[in-house]
């Protein structure tokens, strides 16, 4: 069967992106051109440009555009800034299409279908632990998962003037939050809307003990 994808993408952007406030036109272009297909397992590339998330690999999502382009919006990427994709490689490919120089952090379940799905996209794929960030100082981080806190060492790789992106969930819906390095180095925080992206594994709650 033959897809129009050219056209899922345009309607994308009109319907779930224009339509929630995403007035950003570098995001809307960005995401006009990339295939966000590609990072759909075989037989499920039909799930590309609905409203909702997306497997790429077990237990790893993509986020739904939506989420995507809002909390993009939120951390304003700017042409020749570093950033830092964790477990976002939808938002690693939009990102390096605006002009940021992209690393992509990835669980290494993901690597191979990620770097399939990266071919010809400007960014560098480190598969790891995604609690253990490369590096440090970058303008920008995001995340397409939820996790219950944003880990330190997220925070700590934040550098002067960066911002981190990420949904922290406790519950069935969480909140997408901006961290922002002020030049003093205070790290502070903002909630800007709520979102409900799958928990990524290893980052869900611990249980408490009830007495």
């Amino acid at each position: 069967m033959t897809h129009e994808y050219g056209s899922a993408r345009e309607n994308m952007v009109e319907n779930q992106v224009r339509t929630n406030d995403v007035t950003d036109l570098g995001i809307q272009d960005a995401m006009r051109a990339v295939a966000r297909e590609r990072f759909c397992p075989p037989g499920k590339d039909f799930l590309a440009y609905a409203e909702s998330e997306v497997e790429y690999a077990p237990g790893w999502f993509l986020a739904a555009p939506r989420d995507v382009s809002k909390l993009l919006q939120a951390l304003a990427p700017r042409p020749g800034e570093r950033a830092l994709a964790i477990c976002a490689p939808y938002a690693a490919a939009v990102l390096a299409r605006i002009g940021l120089e992209v690393i992509l952090l990835i669980p290494e379940v993901a690597r191979a279908a990620i770097e399939k799905a990266l071919e010809g996209e400007a960014v560098r794929i480190v598969a790891g632990d995604p609690k253990t960030v490369p590096g440090g100082g970058y303008d920008l981080i995001v995340c397409e998962g939820a996790v219950e806190e944003a880990p330190q060492a997220w925070r700590d790789a934040v550098g002067l003037g960066g911002r981190l992106g990420v949904v922290e969930r406790i519950g069935p819906v969480g909140k997408a939050r901006i961290y922002v390095r002020a030049d003093d180095g205070v790290l502070g925080k903002r909630e800007v809307f709520d979102a409900a992206p799958p928990v990524m594994p290893g980052f869900e709650a611990v249980p408490g003990f009830a007495f």
